[in-house]
């Protein structure tokens, strides 16, 4: 059987001395957390992992003895790591000691309560206990398609990183240290610290405070009644720069709780809804001091009034070009007629609307560019909800043109089911036999002969406005799905993967080091970081996702209905 022996790397210069760390029966593997050296007394040695025990919940105990002798190895120092095995008893005792001028280390077992003591092959893993400590290990996502051997690698995997991390009390003692025992392992040298990062800890407790209570004000006034009245309510729910509002004060709740994160997930996703905030807030600044410097704001309220006479102009044009004869087609001249002076009404309404806000035009995008100091999110969602205002009238239109094609379909629908002897049962949901009398089926006919002779003309309407309408819907579905790339993509851990990707572990691969007859082989274990797309996949945000979430076949389905494609439409609402 192959007994595996894991070891730090940063203990290979350590003075001699006893091997300390868990021995994993399942695996036959050890895996050595510190060196622990001469002198020391062996009562002071047991209280001690007792104690890490008990905090760490590890069953950390002496695994074996550690020789580093420079000269050659003295017959004293061989026989006193021998009988330590009988002090802390433990088995199988391991013995590793490196000689000097020689770059292969001597590894050995003994197995002094056994009745027939089996020679073992072993292997001698060396890993960064460092890097192994600070990163997390990432199961396999695809755990439906992965066979059994993956996932039983990927569980002894986590056993060796969850002995390292669950070991840190042990890691907080160095040299400088005045207590009985003397350790080596990765911070022997200095427990590792940052100023910078000390003083923000400080520096993030009345930060927290203050935030916590001003959310707790603005969550006050969100729940008021006042909100839940009819045109607040209404506005709150549509409007997109309320919905982004009310997602980025969930992302504060979550950064201003005091409740420590109990899990590694729970700790990325509070980092990186941190520093997604922090990017968000610093590009609208700058697009905020963009907007402000030379006189910008004034520049595009200029363009603004004469674009939209531009665009009702050709508003204009187009109806005008309906209500005669559009690509050679025959149209009804009485109902085009009567749909092009109609539309033709409502742009003229728009025109007088617009010009009668201009002169406050500039005013509103002053105030409304200040807006982005919240973030550039909210001065995207303030963009969107511009344009849908701006395109009122084209909405306007489309719900026209849509609900009179939608009414002349079901009606001739309905028509052709009394031709054949039909009806649609409202209480069951179902189509009936059904027997019609001559003066039905009369009045029937010619009903079905004018909606079927109307219908080219109201359909020509209802495609024009929906390919207006679709392309509307296009534009602001661009600037959300900008909007939601800004607030579910993962910085923090896309960061952590550039510039210390063993923090995000995929697996390990192992190198072999030396191999030669008669002595251990020597590997060297090394992290796999993941992908980015597996970091994107694992730590991305969820968002409110204000766009339609309807597949392409109900899209077209609602389309060659007449059914209305809403602007704005929400997870779990139901949808007509």
């Amino acid at each position: 059987m192959v007994l595996k022996v894991f070891f730090p790397s940063c203990c290979s210069s350590a003075e001699s001395g006893i091997l300390i760390g868990r021995w994993i029966s399942e695996q036959n593997s050890a895996v050595i957390l510190a060196v622990v050296h001469f002198p020391f007394i062996p009562v002071q040695v047991k209280q001690y992992l007792s104690e890490v025990q008990r905090v760490t919940k590890v069953s950390v105990s002496v695994l074996g003895s550690w020789s580093n002798s420079k000269q050659e190895k003295e017959e004293s120092l061989s026989e006193f790591l021998e009988d330590l095995g009988t002090i802390f008893s433990h088995e199988p005792w391991i013995q590793i000691s490196k000689e000097g001028g020689s770059k292969f280390w001597s590894c050995s077992t003994l197995q002094k309560h056994s009745n027939n003591p089996k020679e073992e092959e072993i292997i001698l893993i060396y890993y960064d206990q460092r890097k192994v400590m600070l990163s997390h290990l990432h199961p396999p996502l695809d755990t439906a398609t992965s066979t059994d051997r993956k996932a039983d690698d990927a569980s002894k995997l986590s056993a060796i990183f969850d002995t390292v991390a669950k070991s840190k009390v042990l890691f907080m003692t160095d040299r400088y240290d005045d207590g009985p025992i003397k350790l080596t392992h990765w911070q022997s040298d200095g427990v590792e610290a940052s100023i910078i990062v000390e003083l923000m800890k400080q520096a993030s407790v009345p930060a927290c405070m203050l935030l916590t209570f001003l959310l707790s004000l603005i969550s006050g006034v969100c729940r008021s009644r006042v909100l839940k009245f009819w045109p607040l309510s209404f506005l709150w729910s549509k409007l997109s720069t309320c919905e982004q509002l009310g997602h980025r004060l969930q992302h504060l709740q979550v950064i201003s709780s005091n409740k420590k994160a109990q899990t590694q997930t729970q700790l990325m996703r509070k980092a990186n809804v941190f520093v997604s905030l922090l990017i968000d807030v610093a590009l609208g600044i700058l697009l905020m001091s963009w907007l402000y410097r030379k006189n910008r704001i004034g520049h595009l309220a200029d363009t603004l009034i004469p674009m939209a006479d531009h665009i009702a102009e050709e508003l204009q044009d187009l109806l005008q070009w309906l209500m005669g004869a559009p690509a050679g087609l025959k149209m009804n001249r009485a109902l085009d007629q009567v749909l092009g002076r109609f539309f033709l009404y409502h742009i003229h309404l728009w025109i007088s609307y617009i010009h009668l806000m201009s002169p406050f035009i500039e005013m509103i995008l002053w105030y409304v560019g200040l807006s982005a100091c919240l973030g550039l999110t909210v001065a995207l969602c303030i963009l969107s909800d511009i344009i849908a205002l701006l395109t009122f009238h084209i909405y306007c239109f489309y719900v026209y043109g849509a609900r009179l094609y939608c009414l002349k379909i079901y009606g001739l629908s309905s028509l052709w089911r009394l031709f054949r002897g039909k009806k649609w049962n409202v209480l069951r949901q179902r189509v009936d036999s059904c027997s019609y009398d001559l003066d039905q089926l009369f009045i029937g006919t010619l009903l079905f002969t004018i909606l079927l002779f109307l219908l080219p003309t109201t359909a020509l309407y209802y495609l024009v406005f929906t390919l207006l309408r679709l392309l509307v819907v296009i534009v602001q579905g661009l600037i959300h799905l900008l909007v939601d790339l800004i607030d579910s993509l993962p910085l923090y851990s896309i960061i952590l993967r550039l510039c210390r990707s063993y923090r995000l572990a995929a697996g390990v691969k192992f190198r072999v080091l030396e191999q030669q007859d008669g002595k251990p082989l020597r590997l060297l274990m090394q992290i796999n970081p993941l992908s980015y797309g597996s970091v994107v996949q694992t730590y991305r945000l969820p968002t409110y996702s204000c766009y339609p979430k309807d597949s392409w076949t109900s899209l077209c389905k609602k389309l060659f209905l007449g059914e209305l494609i809403y602007p704005w439409k929400h997870k779990g609402e139901k949808q007509d």
